[in-house]
């Protein structure tokens, strides 16, 4: 794996490879033939890099990003040519309004505080002003209540001088297809929506995507999918594995039986064992609780991690690998054990995963190959 830069040397290699991330989203747009795909490009689009994914999704043909945080949608704007909404999921809050207009990020109205704020932004711009609206449907975490609409609804006024791009909720379990959850959601949305002015709607997330006809919306907006990440838990993952992490062995030493390894002395060998320390820990991202049940590959071989994941560094038993010297590679993360396999043995999701990963790693923007 080559190096990404000379201020790296020595830092485990995460490769994140573009075209896959571009294909997943192709492949997405394939399943939802009712309206076009956005990308959700929040938390640093997932950990890999928004500055880099998102002006790939949009030379692709995405035309609808979405982030979190309105300094996410910044950064991001002078990267992304006319013709791209840019939304934040999180709204409109007191005196962010002009930087919403100033820079043509379009805020995702998700209570009738909101509403109201860019009600009066709008009406001190002197003109109309682009908004999604965000209803609930069950999360209880974000959004309108129905009683919400049925007061903003009283009011003829209240959505004056704001256009009214899409309406939106989000499912709950849409990774479980058969939750009766899902065609509850989408009757509620369906009700409230006859409530509202008439706009657009947006319902599916990536699992969602793939409910069929029942998550068919005029603006799909899938996020994890996009990364590789499992859509459809219990199944085979459709998408494609669009990162991998080596991290290079930093010493091989040899431990006899009876010694242990790592802090706490967790890990005793039972037999003569070779152990190697790897250059990456939880400052990477790489989570604690994977101590004593994390794994990584080389060659083929799987070797299992071995005492407490440490701040910089971590153990593998490699006495099954004895090929493996200090200088060559560890596979941590990859084709060979994608975000969802790890995040299982980590106790957590895909999501953590990703997004915990590290500043200090040298990222690569290439092609994922092979583990060597």
């Amino acid at each position: 794996m080559p190096d990404a830069a000379p201020s790296r040397h020595g830092a485990a290699t995460l490769s994140i490879d573009l075209e896959a991330i571009a294909a997943n989203w192709r492949d997405l747009c394939a399943r939802h033939p009712s309206g076009p795909v956005a990308a959700v490009a929040k938390a640093d689009a997932y950990g890999l890099g928004a500055a880099e994914v998102v002006p790939r999704l949009v030379a692709e043909g995405c035309r609808h990003v979405f982030v979190a945080q309105l300094a996410e949608a910044v950064a991001l704007r002078p990267r992304l040519g006319e013709g791209v909404l840019v939304a934040v999921l999180n709204g409109v809050t007191p005196g962010s309004e002009e930087v919403f207009i100033r820079e043509r990020i379009v805020p995702v109205l998700n209570d009738p505080g909101q509403v109201a704020l860019w009600r009066s932004a709008a009406r001190a711009a002197g003109r109309a002003l682009p908004a999604l609206l965000h209803v609930d449907t069950g999360m209880n975490r974000l959004g309108l209540s129905a009683r919400d609409v049925e007061r903003l609804a009283e009011d003829a006024q209240s959505f004056a001088g704001i256009d009214l791009l899409y309406v939106m909720t989000h499912f709950v379990s849409s990774e479980l297809p058969e939750d009766p959850l899902n065609v509850a959601q989408v009757a509620r949305f369906a009700t409230t929506r006859a409530r509202l002015p008439a706009a657009r709607t947006s319902l599916a997330n990536s699992s969602g995507i793939f409910l069929g006809p029942l998550g068919a919306s005029d603006l799909a907006r899938p996020g994890a999918a996009l990364y590789g990440i499992n859509p459809t838990p219990g199944r085979a993952n459709p998408m494609r594995c669009v990162v991998s992490l080596d991290a290079p062995v930093l010493q091989v030493r040899e431990v006899a039986a009876g010694e242990t390894v790592g802090y706490n002395a967790t890990w005793r060998a039972e037999r003569p064992s070779r152990i190697a320390t790897v250059a990456a820990g939880y400052a990477d991202g790489y989570l604690r609780s994977l101590s004593g049940r994390g794994v990584a590959f080389f060659r083929g071989r799987l070797v299992p991690l071995v005492g407490r994941v440490s701040m910089d560094l971590l153990t593998f038993d490699v006495t099954d690998a004895p090929d493996l010297a200090s200088g060559h590679t560890l596979r941590l993360l990859g084709p060979e054990l994608p975000p969802d396999a790890l995040a299982e043995r980590a106790g957590t999701n895909a999501y953590e995963i990703l997004t915990a990963l590290g500043e200090r790693y040298a990222r690569v923007y290439g092609p994922v190959r092979p583990e060597a």
